[in-house]
């Protein structure tokens, strides 16, 4: 198994997970309480020396209408984030509201104008397509019931969200899996040496499921995937290294699931 075939499995673009809590009240919204809603973002890998990413307000739709009944959510940490530095667990918070009980169709990042990526010591500006300016939809069709801490991660796959137009230009279309914290397991540990960041990848069958790399320590950790057996992939970005696979590691919802610490061979 080489790396261009694990790139081309991955398939992280807008990744859907069933609902978990279901309400059947058909009250309206003051009637049927309040749920802490917290949204965080964090990284897949990318070839970048870094990728910033103006993000200006974060959204929720109650109607399923997706030109009307946006609101905006309340504690919304605006700010440029360093995508490449949200690894490892490292993920930040972008809002932390309470919201009314019930269904939530959709979510929307609304970004600013300043995003760049570095290559090579150069900061580029990363082009954005006219679409775009009413704010990246994402479809999450869930329930949040009373009284429930409700956390949403947005998995930003740098690899796809980047498209080279030339050695000059970049354009930005945004690739996002969601995943819900309380939903699936995860699977975590470290890779040796720690000197640079190793792609790690989640295979289960033929399919690249999840991705991620390495943070400074070495470490790593993959979030939300479906109960059952997976093997990891590991891609160094040094070529004295070979790519390594284990296989056999066995996810558990709500559980964490700890490999050994892998020492990649030169």
């Amino acid at each position: 198994m080489n790396s261009k075939g694990i790139l081309v499995a991955i398939n992280a673009f807008l990744f859907f997970i069933p609902a978990l809590f279901i309400s059947c009240s058909k009250n309206s919204a003051s009637d049927r309480g309040q749920a802490n809603f917290q949204v965080f973002l964090t990284d897949d890998p990318g070839n970048y020396e870094a990728v910033y990413i103006d993000i200006q307000d974060v959204q929720v739709n109650f109607t399923g209408n997706g030109d009307n009944g946006w609101q905006s959510l309340q504690g919304v940490n605006k700010g440029i984030y360093d995508l490449l530095a949200l690894v490892d667990n490292h993920d930040t918070l972008l809002a932390d509201a309470t919201i009314p009980s019930g269904r939530v169709y959709q979510l929307r990042l609304i970004l600013g104008t300043e995003n760049y990526i570095k290559v090579n010591g150069i900061m580029i500006r990363l082009n954005s397509p006219a679409d775009q300016q009413s704010g990246l939809k994402l479809k999450i069709q869930q329930y949040i019931t009373n009284g429930v801490l409700f956390r949403v991660v947005l998995d930003f796959d740098v690899a796809k969200s980047i498209v080279i137009v030339d050695s000059s230009s970049y354009n930005l279309k945004p690739a996002i899996r969601t995943v819900f914290e309380f939903v699936g397991g995860n699977i975590s540990g470290y890779v040796s040496p720690k000197d640079f960041q190793t792609s790690v990848y989640a295979i289960q069958g033929a399919d690249t499921v999840a991705s991620t790399f390495t943070g400074v320590q070495g470490g790593f950790i993959i979030k939300g995937i479906a109960e059952g057996p997976y093997s990891l992939y590991f891609n160094p970005p040094d070529s004295t290294y070979k790519d390594s696979l284990i296989t056999g590691i066995n996810v558990v919802n709500k559980e964490i699931t700890v490999v050994d610490t892998v020492f990649l061979r030169q």
